[in-house]
């Protein structure tokens, strides 16, 4: 078997591969129950990052062993199995153009996403896992660690392009965002040297500058040594800014690995990185086989000699060079003393990758030759061209593959031809003597779960020394508190935003929020707006001060209309009571009494019942009230027209009329309320939003406009009793009671009219309250105002409650200023037909 290794002795670290690849084979041969009768070859070429080189290397694959003749091969008992290679995209996809004209399978064992747009024809394996893992890999270490503000650097070519294109987008989804992505020329090794140093300082300021201190480097296998030209140029003074802590995050392809001329240049920018990786384990022996190897017992190794001398800075004696400068190679130099990065003792991803990739080859063969070997073919001429048919089908046994290798890992290929294996994550640790060390702090398994897929230990991570050990933040802005809410600046990526608090009513209980959102209706934000809180149930309670207070005030006022009440029954037979149309005075007793007590239903949590009353009963009642003080008022002006001479106005004096007047307009406001029960009663209801901290039980009016119309319909009353006791009060002084009807009316259209703005202005259980005090106010102005005069002369002076000073000439001496000076048709109750004059 032939197999094309493309190693570039550019980085010293590399030459593992070749090791990993002969160990392997060396173990096959050395088993004979894996392959009997058939044994393992090798032919490793460089393909020197280029084209040409690659192409040339690939093509010799098919010629005969030391002779370039294409398409033709004469020694049968070397067969071209398949084909391991390459370590860079570009390397394996130029590999594969001339690979699928012969139908020969390749093995990556690199990430090489190019791969995809390759010619369709043979398809290829790939010994490590799907990148869009590696790319979720990426993104849970930075959501892990809420880094949100990041840069990029690419390799500047195709495949750098791509994982741009692919990153972007997730990394946009999960609030990731780049401050910059910068593209890395490709190096040509030596010879533009230092237009790529200048280069490298360029970018190196611009990193450095970045207030995010995490970098996603994605590139080649040589792109940390490319980085490490950030140090050098510093001390050439190229660059601007002194190097300072940044986290370095990896990818598959990229190793610690340096150039031979880097040995001696500083690793401390890389200090704290971190970087994913194929998973591998140590293999049985393999640390023997490399200690042994070195130039002087190593034979048939064309890269060995100059390998050695690349890494140990020295020369092997040669008879045709003199006067060399460098120290001689005695090829007992210890690899044990190299740095990591120039060399490694334990194998690395890559390698064990190429060493599982033979092992895969090794029991695809024995599967071939056991399929042959029981159809009985195999010995005859017939049989080598089968079985050389079959070899050119071995995706076939590869495809679903499975099998154990020494370390006991299972090695095993999906239908996509990528190996199924979990990613370790590597913290990447220097000391000040500037050696390497790569610590495995955590891993990500695509088969487990989403939420376990991801793991990481933080307490084994290093971090840059400029943190202090402490976890690093990587942050456009700093983060948003709860309470407040991201609004993005203008211009800026999503990820740069200032903090707004939240709104009125909303809350944000997690951090960097892009929106408040409000709470449940039970419940409201509280001050920091970061927690709802439960609502307290709020209504017009007798134990609170306000409904005992209001509630007090109107049983005393209940009681202080009961009481004139009792007056004016008990002295119902004296000319001031008889004058003033008893039954008229006592139904606006009575009705005011209700009124007070009335203003019970609005205290209380609201029922189905007092809902339906409340409203109902205060605009009956008062309508009564305020009709009885119409009727009163229309009395005096009818009786006091009655007295001149030749009036017909007398036909309509009586208790006909008053009890007309009372009824009438009592039975409208009554047919309103009717109306209004039967389409759209009041009922108990939670207002949820009028107050922010509480859930008001209130009765709802239904509709508000029968609500309004009931309180118009009181107030044209109201203005209709005022406009006549206003035009009544210039009668003569014996008519005087239209003055205190009048200031009355005054009082009680004053309270109402104030009432309107005032209860839409309030809320909650102040509008119950709001309404209680102008039934209580307007209430106590027509009692005060009407009846205190009388109660007056009635209990303080009682001498001038008789009917000659109600119709003496010394009418002007005080009764005639409370009492209306008629006796006869008032009520029908005075005796005699005179009707007392004013001066």
């Amino acid at each position: 078997m032939e197999v094309f290794e493309p190693t570039p002795l550019t980085l010293t670290k590399n030459y593992q591969h070749i090791l990993a690849l002969a160990f392997a084979v060396r173990e096959i041969n050395e088993t004979p129950q894996l392959l009997p009768n058939i044994t393992l070859g090798l032919q490793i070429y460089d393909s020197y990052f280029n084209a040409k080189s690659t192409y040339h290397a690939t093509m010799l694959l098919m010629s005969s062993l030391k002779r370039f003749v294409p398409n033709y091969v004469c020694d049968p008992q070397n067969n071209l199995i398949t084909v391991i290679g390459g370590l860079d995209p570009l390397t394996s996809l130029h590999i594969a153009t001339v690979l699928d004209i012969y139908k020969i399978s390749q093995i990556t064992y690199s990430p090489a996403p190019v791969m995809n747009d390759k010619t369709p024809g043979l398809p290829f394996y790939q010994m490590f896992p799907s990148e869009e893992h590696q790319h979720q890999g990426i993104l849970s270490l930075l959501l892990h660690f809420s880094w949100k503000w990041i840069v990029g650097i690419v390799m500047d070519n195709d495949n750098g392009e791509r994982y741009v294109q692919t990153v972007f987008s997730l990394f946009s989804q999960n609030s990731i965002c780049f401050d910059f992505i910068e593209r890395v020329p490709q190096i040509d090794f030596l010879s533009d040297l230092l237009d790529k140093m200048q280069e490298s300082a360029q970018i190196q300021d611009k990193v450095m500058e970045s207030k995010a201190n995490v970098v996603v480097a994605y590139g080649e296998s040589y792109t940390l040594a490319h980085f490490k030209f950030a140090t050098f140029v510093l001390g050439l003074g190229l660059a601007r800014n002194a190097i300072k802590g940044k986290v370095w995050i990896g990818t598959i392809q990229m190793e610690a690995a340096a150039f031979a001329f880097q040995r001696t240049w500083d690793l401390g920018q890389i200090h704290g990185a971190l970087s994913f990786t194929v998973h591998s384990s140590d293999l049985p022996g393999f640390h023997q086989f490399v200690e042994r190897r070195n130039p002087t017992s190593t034979k048939r190794d064309g890269f060995i000699q100059d390998w050695w001398e690349r890494l140990f800075n020295c020369i092997f004696p040669n008879p045709f060079l003199s006067n060399l400068e460098k120290k001689i190679c005695t090829g007992e130099e210890q690899l044990e003393s190299l740095p990591k990065d120039m060399f490694e003792l334990r194998m690395t991803g890559h390698s064990y990758s190429i060493y599982n990739a033979i092992y895969a080859v090794a029991h695809a063969l024995h599967d071939i030759s056991s399929s042959l070997f029981k159809h009985r073919v195999i010995m005859d001429g017939g049989g080598l061209r089968l079985l050389k048919q079959r070899l050119m089908q071995l995706h076939q046994f590869l495809s679903g593959f499975s099998f154990n290798n020494s370390a006991r890992d299972t090695v095993s290929f999906n239908q996509n031809g990528e190996i199924v294996s979990e990613l370790d994550l590597m913290n990447w640790v220097t000391s000040s003597n500037n050696t390497f060390n790569n610590v495995k702090v955590g891993r990500m398994d695509p088969q487990a779960s989403q939420d376990q897929a991801f793991k990481i230990n933080e307490d084994d991570v290093t971090w840059h020394r400029s943190f202090n050990q402490v976890r690093p933040l990587s942050l456009c802005s700093d983060s948003c508190h709860p309470g407040s809410r991201k609004t993005v600046k203008e211009g800026q990526p999503f990820c740069c935003y200032d903090c707004t608090p939240c709104p009125e009513g909303k809350i944000s209980d997690q951090k960097d929020v892009n929106d408040c959102y409000k709470c449940t209706d039970e419940k409201y934000s509280n001050k920091n707006r970061d927690f709802c809180l439960p609502k307290e149930i709020s209504f017009l309670s007798y134990e609170e001060p306000l409904g005992f207070i209001l509630a007090s005030v109107s049983l005393f006022f209940c009681v202080i209309t009961a009481l004139v009440l009792r007056i004016f029954l008990k002295h119902h037979e004296t000319p001031i009571v008889k004058a003033n149309n008893r039954n008229l005075t006592y139904i606006l007793l009575i009705s005011l009494l209700l009124c007070f007590l009335c203003v019970l239903l609005f205290i209380g949590q609201p029922q189905k019942v007092t809902c339906l009353l409340q409203q109902t009963a205060f605009s009956i009642i008062f309508s009564v009230a305020v009709s009885c003080v119409l009727a009163k008022t229309i009395t005096v002006v009818v009786a006091f027209m009655a007295t001149r001479p030749g009036s017909r106005m007398r036909k309509w004096m009586g208790k006909e009329m008053a009890n007309s007047i009372v009824i009438s307009c009592s039975i409208i406001q009554a047919g309103i309320c009717a109306v209004w029960l039967a389409i759209s009663p009041p009922y108990p209801d939670a207002d949820m939003h009028s107050v922010v901290n509480k859930i008001v039980l209130e009765c709802n009016e239904g509709s508000v406009i029968f609500f309004y119309l009931i309180l118009a319909y009181m107030g044209f009353l109201a203005m209709v009793s005022f406009t006549v006791a206003f035009f009544a009060r210039k009668l003569p002084d014996s008519f005087n009671e239209a003055k205190f009807i009048t200031f009355s009316m005054l009082v009680f259209c004053s309270v109402w009219i104030s009432f309107i703005p005032t209860y839409l202005s309030t809320k909650g259980k102040d509008m119950v309250a709001v309404e209680i005090f102008s039934i209580l106010a307007s209430s106590t102005g027509l009692l005060g105002c009407i009846f205190l005069p009388k109660c007056y002369i009635i209990l303080l002076k009682p001498e001038l409650n008789n009917r000659e000073q109600l119709e003496g000439k010394n009418h002007k001496r005080g009764i005639c200023r409370y009492l209306q000076p008629f006796v006869s048709g008032a009520g029908g109750e005075a005796q005699g037909g005179r009707i007392v004059q004013g001066a």
